[in-house]
């Protein structure tokens, strides 16, 4: 990490910025959603690695045995998400996921298997669907020295907490680069109120892509003056994962919904979805009455559906708590010096400018 002096860092919400109109949960990030943890390895050495893994668990017990049902969604697909085909097929989610670099997938899944099989209860499991997602880090990471090891990314399985979850440049975001600034880890939650059933929504979010950064409708990007095309030759490729968490009892294809919906946050951001993009959103609920326990997968059970009709407001949920993890990983992330390049972190003095004109702009009179 560069060891000058900087800015002290801190949430969007601290600069008096509040998107969106829905109240978020008590600590704002993904473990609002009760049951969810969130892990963290983080590999800084030398002047050239500056990598990690960031390990989301949907509930403490035995995944494999208590599986999470599960949809996911993807808006530009040039990615390496390990167990896409058997989440859009079967619907569920059975091991932890896990966020990396585009290297480090295969070692990610390594980590993920031997964490698996050694968990009490899973003795006789022989076939196991594996959960990794991937941004490309090679601009202040070496990636291809491959430094991280399926041991370092079973850390990050293991030291999964309920939070509050770390954010900025660490885990999965310490190489990432976000708009030209630098990227990161970021989350957010949404609780609807107790009238709409008070569920919770929260978003976690690798930040590693490009386009014109825009926060809460303001061109952050232009008034900085880096935002693509703006010499016809800024580069906007880059990946984002996103993860959803939901205590809504949904079924896998409404989880699909909401994963959808997590595009139209982003978009709110001022992404592009380039081409070489990969924009990938996950979700999957913690309800208790959805999982797919042992025993209600050996015979006929019947699953609670959720109305169609009640749904908007979490689609609102999770596009607002995915606009605000990405604020989160930006603002959250401190100036890095890496393999190739040093990458500045977003000024926050500008966005504490936004914020007053903003308070002016909208000052009752």
């Amino acid at each position: 990490m560069d060891t000058a002096k900087q800015t002290a860092r801190c949430r969007l919400r601290d600069l008096g910025i509040v998107p969106g109109i829905l109240t978020t949960g008590p600590r704002n990030d993904l473990t609002d959603v009760q049951g969810v943890r969130v892990g963290h390895f983080t590999l800084c050495e030398g002047e050239d690695i500056r990598t990690g893994a960031t390990a989301i668990l949907p509930h403490g017990g035995n995944l494999f045995q208590e599986k999470v049902p599960a949809g996911v969604a993807v808006a530009n697909g040039f990615g390496k998400m390990i167990g896409y085909t058997q989440i859009a097929e079967l619907g569920e989610i059975e091991t932890p996921i896990v966020l990396t670099n585009t290297l480090a997938v295969g070692r990610a899944v390594e980590a993920i298997l031997d964490w698996t099989l050694a968990q009490p209860g899973n003795e006789q499991v022989r076939s196991i669907n594996a959960v990794v997602g991937e941004t490309n880090d090679g601009r202040l990471n070496h990636i291809r020295k491959r430094a991280l090891t399926g041991a370092a990314i079973r850390q990050a399985i293991e030291s999964a907490s309920e939070g509050p979850v770390a954010e900025g440049a660490v885990g999965a975001g310490t190489g990432t680069i976000c708009f030209g600034w630098k990227g990161g880890i970021g989350s957010s939650s949404r609780r609807l109120p107790d009238n709409l059933g008070g569920y919770t929504v929260g978003a976690l979010v690798q930040t590693n892509f490009g386009g014109v950064l825009h926060v809460c409708g303001y061109p952050v990007g232009q008034q900085l003056g880096q935002y693509f095309l703006k010499d016809k030759l800024e580069p906007a490729d880059g990946s984002i994962m996103i993860v959803l968490a939901t205590d809504a009892p949904l079924s896998d294809r409404n989880l699909t919904r909401l994963a959808r919906r997590a595009f139209a946050g982003l978009a709110r951001t001022g992404a592009v979805f380039s081409n070489g993009s990969g924009d990938y959103a996950l979700a999957f609920s913690t309800a208790e009455s959805v999982r797919r326990t042992p025993e209600r997968r050996a015979a006929l059970y019947a699953y609670p559906e959720f109305p169609n009709d009640l749904l908007s407001p979490l689609f609102l949920a999770a596009i607002e708590a995915t606009e605000e993890a990405v604020y989160n990983s930006l603002c959250m992330t401190t100036t890095t010096r890496g393999y190739q390049e040093t990458i500045a972190a977003l000024p926050l003095e500008s966005l504490r400018e936004i914020a007053n004109f903003r308070t002016s702009l909208f000052k009752k009179p």
